[in-house]
């Protein structure tokens, strides 16, 4: 990234994410994961290598790839089914009826029925999340990237929405192929991930890759799932 100077965050990073599958992403503060998805997102060009995706090279966003930021970002003048349909908007493959009706079985699938004409302000921290996850799911993409999706809800609500992510790949209601999660939960990401990499050092590279291989839904109170809690902060810290 260039802010002045050249600044290398990330160096010799080489992430195959496969079909159907969850990856988590995990490491220190500052190491660079949020910048890994805005690259895979094609938000940000890196000055060297490249970004692959179905095959072709990735030169900028493409609705086949979704980001959900850590903060909503919510238009507040919007009302949630209005938020939810500004992204099907350039879809000029489906009528305006079409994109109505898509918004609203997503509103619908992240249980906000009822809150079409609600605005962002008379939501909790937990709705405008659920908001922000319909509005990255309408579009059909092929990849979902999450970014600290939960950080910012209490416990609670935190381990709900991450519940009904999981209901819902689990149910192959969840329209992505696949899933790259960034967080610093590492039970989260033991709980949702198929595998895990552990980024470290400045520039980050990865230390290590975890397999998970529980099955679901998981356990977390199960001897296996401490022993990778345990294994994934072992090689973070």
């Amino acid at each position: 990234m260039r802010a002045g100077a050249t600044l290398k965050i990330i160096e010799n990073l080489n992430i195959q994410v496969g079909y159907g599958e969850f990856l988590g992403i995990v490491g220190p503060s500052g190491c660079g994961k949020s910048t890994i998805l805005r690259i895979m997102a094609g938000l940000i060009k890196p000055l060297s290598g490249t970004v692959i995706f179905r095959g072709e090279v990735l030169t900028g966003t493409t609705p086949r790839i979704s980001l959900m930021h850590q903060t909503p970002p919510l238009l507040p003048w919007l009302t949630v089914g209005e938020n939810v349909y500004l992204a099907l908007i350039s879809r000029s493959d489906l009528t305006e009826e079409e994109k109505r009706l898509k918004a609203s079985q997503l509103i619908e699938l992240v249980d906000l029925a009822g809150y079409e004409s609600a605005y962002p302000h008379e939501l909790s921290g937990g709705m405008k999340q659920r908001v922000a996850l319909a509005r990255a799911l309408v579009t059909d993409p092929d990849l979902l990237l999450l970014d600290e999706p939960f950080s910012n809800l209490d416990p609670l609500t935190s381990l709900s929405l991450s519940r009904e992510i999981e209901y819902m790949w689990l149910e192959s209601t969840l329209p992505p192929i696949s899933v790259v999660m960034v967080s610093h939960n590492i039970e989260e990401v033991v709980m949702l991930s198929d595998r895990i990499i552990v980024l470290g050092g400045r520039p980050a590279r990865i230390l290590a890759e975890v397999p998970i291989e529980m099955g679901r839904p998981r356990n977390k109170k199960s001897e296996e799932f401490y022993r990778l809690v345990d294994e994934v902060f072992s090689l973070i810290s």
